[in-house]
Order: C-alpha cells, then structure tokens, then sequence
C-alpha cells in the first residue's frame, strides 16, 4: 500500500515530548521496535516509564514523569478503540500506576498527529498547554487554577478553539489530593492512583488539544470488513443491550444479588433500601444516552433529579462502581445524594471509588470508637447518612479538616490514627478496593492481590466467574484461579494497547483474534497478523509493570488483600460463610506466572517475553 505522508500506517509516528520546568517542547519520532514490541496505549506508557524513571522517584517531584498515550486504533472507525491511558509514579501507593479514560480526547490527540504525550518537570507558576495540531504553546493558567473542572473547561475553550478536547485537574488535584483524579472536559475521568496530584505537583491544570489530521488504513477494504465483523458481534451479544440502555446501572441490583456489590465497608451485611438499585428505577432517572468517540453502545446516560435538596439538577449518572463506593459500601441507597456527590467528584477531580472507601472506613472508625467527634470536625458519621456523604467529599477535595487526611487514602490514614485502624483500611499496596468482594469471587480477588497498581477492578476483570464468559467458572471454587487470572490480565493488557473499552472485553464482543484482524489490517504491521503475538503482548507488558514495581522495592507480602477478607466469613448468601484463601491462590499465581515464590519473574520467563535486558537491570541470576 502506498503511503501518503508518513512511514507509519495506523499510527501518527510522532511522540509530543512537554519540558513544564523550561516550557520547551520537543516532538520525537515513533520509533519502530517500540511499536512493535508493545504496539501502543498501556504498552508505550510502561516501557516509556521503566526506561526514563530510576527507582525511588518521589511520585510528587519534578523527577515524576506522567505519559499520556492512545493506540493504533484510535480516531478510527474502530468502535471502543479511541480511549486513553495516564501512567505515572503513583502518589498514592508510591508504585506504578495505570489509569484509563474515555471520551474524546484520545481521538483528538491522534487528529493533532500524536500518539504519545510524555509530560516532565515541573512548572514554576501553573500553565496549561495547548496543542493545535503542530503547534505547542505553554500559557498561564493563573487565572483557572482554582477553578472547578467545568468552569476550566468552559473558559479554555474560550481561550483555545470551542471544539478542542481536553484533559485537566480540579482543585483536588491542585491541592495534591493522593485520591485525586484526571479529567476531561466531557467529564469522563482517568481515575485511579492519584494522577491528577501528580499533574498538580507539576502546576499543570490542563492539556488542550485541536487537531485536523486523520490516520492513514493499510488495508481499508480489510479494515472494514474487520469493523462490520465488529459491529455485527456488537448487535449479537445480549449486554449490549443492557449496556446501551442504561450503561452499568443495568447490574447494581443483580450484582448485589450474586454477592458483589460488598457493603458498610465489607462487613457484607444486608443493604436496607437496596430495592432502590432496581434497573427499572435506575432508569427512571435517565433523560439522555450519550458516549465516547467511536463507540455505538453509547452507555453514558444523564440523570435527572427530580425531588429533595438537588431537584433540578441533570448530571452524568453514577457508573456502577460509584453507585457501590458512594452508595452500598456506605450503606446509603438515596440516588440523589449518590447522583450529586459524584457530580461533585467530577468537578473536583475526585476518585469516586477511593473517596467513598475513605469515607467507609472513616465511618466504621466512628462506629467502634476508634476516632471522635473532635476528630470528625464535630461530624457524627452514621451509615446511609446523604449529608455526610457529601460534606466529606467535599472536605476531602479541598484538604478541610478530617478531610485532610481521608484524602491521602486509607492506607496513610489508618497509620496515622493508629489504635488499629488498619484493620479497617480497605486498600492493596494502598489503592483502595472497589466494589467486588474477594470472598465472592475469587480470581477476581487474586487479581486485586497481584495487580501491579494495587486493588483495580479494570486490570484482571474476571468474566470467567462473574459472567461466565468465555466459560462458566465456580466463583467460590480455588481450583485453576491462577490459570484464568493470568488469562484476564494479559489478555486486558493486550487490548489496551488499542486502548479498547473493558467493556466489550469483559463481554467476549472483542477478543484478541478479532483485534488481530483489525490491528494487522490497520498498520499492516506482519507480527500483528498473529493473534497469539498479541498474548505475547499482554504478557510482556505486564511482566514488565511487575519488574517496575520490584525494582522499585515491591515485596511479596504486599500481594495480599486486607484482613477482614483474609479471616472474616461473609454473613450473607449467597458467598456466606466464605474467606479468601490467599497463601494457596497466590502459590498457584506464581507457578502459572512463571515467577518465584517471592513474586519475581524468573530469568528465563523474562527472557521468553524479550525482556532478557529487565532481568539484568533487576539483577535476576
């Protein structure tokens, strides 16, 4: 095939390279062996890291790096495709991190002729960038800095062009809240592990992006037969209905059912109220359907509230997750409530599921005497309480008062409490759990246990016991858990170098033979033709957030989960009676991984994946 303007199909062949502590910039080329070797999205970012980061780096130093990268796929007719991932340095759990968003501003970025942003330094007054195609420029941002994500949105693109696409930081992030999230101006976020403290750390309030390139297809006549292949599996599967209809609210009640959906901070005790979590009045409150670039499944939905002290107001809905850390593990099931403090959330630039956590166990503290009323700011904190729901939140995104310190999550703040509050701290290597209880579903469990971030639902999402796909697995069953954990992570980790949506993936409507065929007939890259290359793929990468995170002094006993899921039985079917079996599951891992009984990757698996110059960087005999 010819090409047009560039070497690269697929890709833009460029790599946009942000100096804040001198405001220079400098575009680099893609280089070949890196899109090879990792294809893109999740890929880029952890090699991008393991490379140019040395162990030890303060996550909120200028020494930090925050890259920004999309895939192959992205502003293309792919659906699912065009989302984007942040990778850092976490301050949160002071280990690797990966967070995805959506939206459209990975598609933008690829239009401006990118398909990576590697963000370094650190500013001395807070700017913001802004990106039109070949031009970069660094601005002042002074007179943003302090302003929610909505009010930023609104006055940079007045500054920039009305139709550019941004990623930013609220006044969470500014204040270096660890549980801070980054934001795009459709309000859709990149989460988890504290990425917006780092942006605030480098005085960085947003990147704003126009561009009016497009990608070159190798093969568009395969290409397009790939995308109708997509689009008819899409139309097929029973959950895209579900998803299109009322995206995840569809499964807050069956979820609940099935033993997921854990509550009052895992104690697992019968939600009063959770009929309110019924789809059919879930969807009651929905007015329009929206989604990301690219994708017809379209499962953003706006919600109306109707009645009480938030009448009036019309705000993306809570995804399942928020509906569970704002709602079932508070013991609230007041929609209303749940609908504004995530409103909140996203204006502040809040992690949902780390705050509603934090305030989980802030609670459960109060409930057993740990902490007082004149440690609460004369707060009472009660189960199902609306009012202190949303006062936290906002306590904790502007650092008031015991806010303060549930901000910096519930690992630091357990030990500076004290008198056995870390027992109540749900958290792994300090990224708090979210809404999945490890008694109830296993794998699902060993994956929040072995995950390179910590507790991340989205990094071995375990569809094998939760639904069954691609077979139907006994999720209360230890048997071959290592096996189908492996499975999810390296399969996920393959997929998001696209950067695909979890949920197709979850829902088997993607799998890696289909984005083979879309990949190869993309780029027209030879190794990608080969879905088994793909596995291969997943699995260096995620052998290689491993060996970031043991170069960095990961040790084996932080690849556990909290205690009350260790020696706790759930007091509730249907999982009742059951705990999680860790030193077995974990051993099981290990053997199936191919690492040691520490939790290191051997030499020669190492050397299997390619990564011969990682094993002796971590000094692996």
């Amino acid at each position: 095939m010819e090409r047009k303007s560039n070497s690269w199909f697929g890709y833009m062949g460029r790599i946009l390279r942000l100096d804040l502590t001198n405001h220079k910039y400098f575009i680099e080329p893609l280089k070949r062996e890196l899109v090879e070797d990792f294809i893109g999205g999740r890929g880029f970012g952890i090699k991008i890291l393991f490379d140019e980061l040395s162990s030890g780096v303060d996550p909120l130093s200028p020494e930090n790096k925050l890259v920004f990268t999309i895939g192959p796929l992205a502003g293309t007719k792919v659906q699912s495709a065009s989302r984007w991932i942040a990778q850092f340095k976490s301050p949160l759990t002071n280990a690797y991190c990966r967070s995805v968003g959506g939206g459209f501003f990975g598609a933008e970025l690829k239009f401006a002729g990118y398909d990576a942003i590697i963000v370094e330094g650190r500013s001395e007054k807070p700017v913001y960038v802004w990106v039109n195609d070949d031009k970069v420029e660094f601005r002042d941002a002074s007179l943003v800095w302090g302003m929610t994500t909505l009010a930023t949105k609104e006055f940079l693109l007045e500054e920039t062009d009305g139709r550019a696409r941004m990623v930013m930081i609220g006044p969470a992030g500014e204040r270096l809240v660890r549980i801070s999230a980054i934001v795009t101006d459709d309000m859709r976020t990149a989460s988890r592990g504290g990425g917006g403290a780092v942006m605030g750390s480098k005085n960085l309030k947003a990147i704003v992006v126009r561009g009016s390139k497009r990608p070159e297809i190798y093969d568009e006549n395969a290409f397009d037969e790939a995308v109708r292949e997509q689009i008819e599996i899409y139309r097929k599967n029973p959950a895209f209905e579900h998803f299109r209809n009322l995206g995840t609210n569809s499964i807050v009640y069956l979820f609940y059912t099935m033993g997921n959906f854990p509550t009052y901070n895992f104690k697992q005790l019968p939600l009063e109220g959770v009929e309110r979590f019924t789809p059919e009045i879930l969807a009651s409150y929905v007015v329009k359907h929206d989604g990301c670039y690219g994708c017809m499944m379209r499962c953003w939905k706006k919600f109306k509230l109707t009645k009480g002290p938030y009448a009036g107001i019309v705000w993306d809905f809570p995804e399942y997750e928020t509906h569970w850390s704002y709602g079932g593990v508070l013991g609230n099931c007041n929609i209303e409530s749940i609908t504004y403090a995530n409103m909140l959330s996203d204006l502040y630039g809040l992690d949902t599921i780390s705050t509603g956590v934090a305030i989980a166990f802030a609670v459960e503290l109060y409930e057993k005497g740990i902490i007082s009323k004149s440690e609460t700011d004369g707060l009472e904190l009660r189960w199902g309480d609306p009012e202190v729901l949303v006062e936290l939140v906002k306590r904790i995104a502007l650092r008031i008062g015991i806010g303060a310190l549930l901000g910096e999550g519930v690992k630091r703040a357990a030990e500076a409490i004290g008198r056995g509050a870390e027992k109540y701290a749900m958290h792994v290597k300090g990224l708090e759990l979210p809404a999945y209880d490890p008694r109830s579903v296993k794998a699902h469990g060993l994956n929040y246990a072995t995950s390179p971030i910590g507790a991340s639902h989205c990094i071995g999402w375990n569809k094998f016991e939760i639904l069954g796909v691609p077979r139907k697995v006994d999720p209360l069953s230890i048997e071959g858990k290592g096996e189908i954990t492996k499975y999810v992570q390296d399969e996920i980790a393959a997929t998001e170098t696209a950067v695909f949506c979890a949920f197709p993936i979850s829902n088997d409507m993607v799998t890696l033979d289909l984005y083979s065929k879309l990949l190869y007939s993309a780029t027209g890259i030879e190794k990608f033709k080969n879905p088994k290359y793909l596995w291969l793929v997943g699995e260096r990468i995620f052998n290689l957030e491993r060996a970031f995170i043991v170069r960095d002094g990961f040790n084996v006993s932080q690849d556990t989960v909290p205690e009350r899921i260790l020696k706790e039985p759930v007091p509730r079917e249907p999982s009742k009676g059951q705990i999680f079996e860790l030193d077995t599951l974990l051993k099981d891992y290990y053997r199936v991984r191919g690492w040691n009984e520490k939790g290191i990757p051997k030499r020669e698996k190492l050397e299997e994946l390619g990564l011969s110059n990682v094993a002796k960087a971590l000094g692996i005999s």
